[in-house]
């Protein structure tokens, strides 16, 4: 098979030269949704100094596209890449997948103090660019632990004074996971609070909503509602349809979202290119079960009349779930025996040589819940919803995933493949979106929502984040199965103006930055 193989020209440093590095001949994608167009590019300072025919300029380095394709890089609007970052700051597998900005601190998720956090990140260096928003779960349990109950009034000021600090330090938003531990105890009303403190220096307020499936209607309401009276932007986050009973509504959801739209509303929707998703194994068990810390969980759950209530909860969860059993549940990674990863609940239960019943696999999930809990790999959703959603114009993708560790566990493949699965399959093969559209959605259409001003678009004066690629090559490789391979295709990844993958391989450079919201 041709390969593309990248060749940076060195020639001796030209004291005035006119740019750091030139790229020549390229197809630019330029990130609005237009059409390609040949020209060339020129980056100086880390900044896109010119577009244009510029092969009689100079430059210290030249890079000769050979007809492919030019984009600005890829902004992942929803990432949880907390204590991974510190690891792996160069964030191999999203630079690889042309990942060149990422948005943490979702699903009410995030650092805190954020500021301190932020300088950590900028003293040892990153191979891409971090914004955080400022999460609803982190505050919450900082003030009241995970306590189920309703704040205070006063809880309710010393969350606010936290949301508003993290913003002072450059949150570009506030985020909330309300099917997670301790947000989903918590009203509607302790959500717009926050929000309010969030909006009075503007950015998003982006929702891990309190439902997915059966009750999504109301929890897409009481999102945009969140959102409209915090006078933020609203950022439905990994929008899909959770639950088989109801695949195909998201005809509905999406007619909602537009609604919304025409009343005003600025709402706009993210979500994973997969029919599987990604959580804890918590989610199986009621919320009242894991209330108030592991003693409390071990507590509940040692106690027989405890348990068995837990237990006739969780069959009609998975009742209602449209599930006959918990074979579309898969352990990504569970630490206390690695031998389990990569198998469904099923196989774990007939593992650990109980008989074949849903009563025997609750109870295998309860034992694991006891020994620390799991990571797992749901398969929840039906493609039908999938490639509506995807077709929504107002759709960004997003890998909901970390940064990861090669080789460790059995993660979803969306860490590592989102953005080249995007191109690969619902681009080229499938023709879902057009090349121009899909560009569209991963690059300037984040960037207006998280308010990155100078980023998304291929224009003069916008920081030099840019993509190499041949669309007929780009390639996800990871699988469910075999997870852990990096994608293919992206010849090229500048971030900043230094390549952070040359040749398809990372290069170690960290010439990323911190994306602070610029409080008004």
């Amino acid at each position: 098979m041709r390969r593309f193989i990248v060749v940076l020209a060195f020639v001796p440093f030209l004291h005035g030269a006119d740019f750091d590095l030139l790229i020549r001949n390229a197809r630019v994608v330029d990130g609005t949704g237009s059409p390609w167009f040949r020209a060339d590019i020129g980056v100086k300072a880390g900044k896109i100094a010119a577009i244009g025919r510029l092969a009689e300029r100079s430059a210290d380095r030249v890079f000769d596209a050979q007809d492919r394709v030019v984009s600005p890089g890829f902004i992942d609007v929803h990432t949880h890449i907390e204590g991974s970052v510190e690891k792996i700051p160069t964030g191999d597998n999203y630079v690889m997948d042309g990942v060149t900005s990422v948005v943490t601190g979702n699903c009410g998720g995030s650092e805190l103090p954020l500021g301190a956090w932020y300088e950590k990140l900028e003293k040892g260096g990153l191979g891409l660019n971090v914004g955080s928003l400022i999460g609803h779960n982190t505050v919450r349990r900082e003030i009241m632990g995970s306590a189920n109950r309703l704040a205070t009034p006063e809880e309710i000021e010393r969350m606010q004074a936290l949301v508003a600090q993290a913003m002072k330090d450059g949150a570009v938003g506030f985020s909330t996971g309300l099917i997670y531990i301790p947000g989903t105890y918590s009203n509607t009303a302790e959500v717009v609070a926050l929000s309010k403190a969030a909006g009075k220096f503007g950015g998003v307020y982006a929702s891990h909503m309190r439902d997915e499936g059966v009750d999504i209607v109301a929890a897409i309401n009481e999102a945009v509602a969140a959102g409209r009276e915090g006078g933020l932007r609203v950022q439905l986050s990994h929008f899909k349809i959770d639950n088989k009973h109801l695949w195909g509504k998201s005809t509905d959801t999406i007619a909602l979202v537009e609604k919304y739209r025409r009343e005003g509303v600025d709402v706009v929707v993210d979500q994973y290119p997969y029919d599987h998703s990604s959580t804890n194994l918590g989610i199986t068990l009621p919320s009242w079960a894991l209330a108030d810390g592991r003693e409390k969980i071990a507590e509940r759950l040692k106690d027989p009349e405890t348990r068995a209530r837990i237990a006739k909860e969780m069959e009609a969860m998975l009742k209602a779930k449209g599930m006959d059993d918990y074979s579309y549940a898969i352990v990504a990674t569970f630490r206390p025996d690695r031998s389990y990863e990569g198998k469904n609940i099923s196989e774990v239960n007939l593992m650990k040589g109980r008989e074949k019943s849903v009563a025997n696999e609750i109870e295998t999930i309860l034992d694991m819940t006891a020994e620390g809990g799991a990571q797992m790999v749901y398969h929840s959703m039906g493609e039908e919803d999938v490639d509506r959603i995807m077709r929504y114009p107002n759709t960004a993708f997003a890998s909901d995933g970390g940064i990861r560790e090669f080789g460790v566990g059995m993660p979803h493949p969306r860490g590592y493949g989102t953005n080249a699965r995007v191109l690969a399959e619902y681009v080229r093969v499938r023709n879902v979106l057009t090349l121009e559209d899909a560009v569209r959605r991963m690059t300037s259409l984040p960037a207006r929502t998280f308010d990155f001003k100078d980023r998304g678009l291929i224009r003069e004066g916008f920081a030099a984040d840019l993509l190499v690629f041949d669309p007929a090559k780009v390639q996800d490789k990871s699988t469910y199965q075999d997870p852990h391979h990096y994608s293919e295709g992206f010849d090229l990844v500048i971030v900043n103006g230094e390549p952070v993958v040359e040749n398809g391989k990372v290069t170690g450079k960290r010439p990323g930055r911190i994306l602070r919201h610029l409080n008004p």
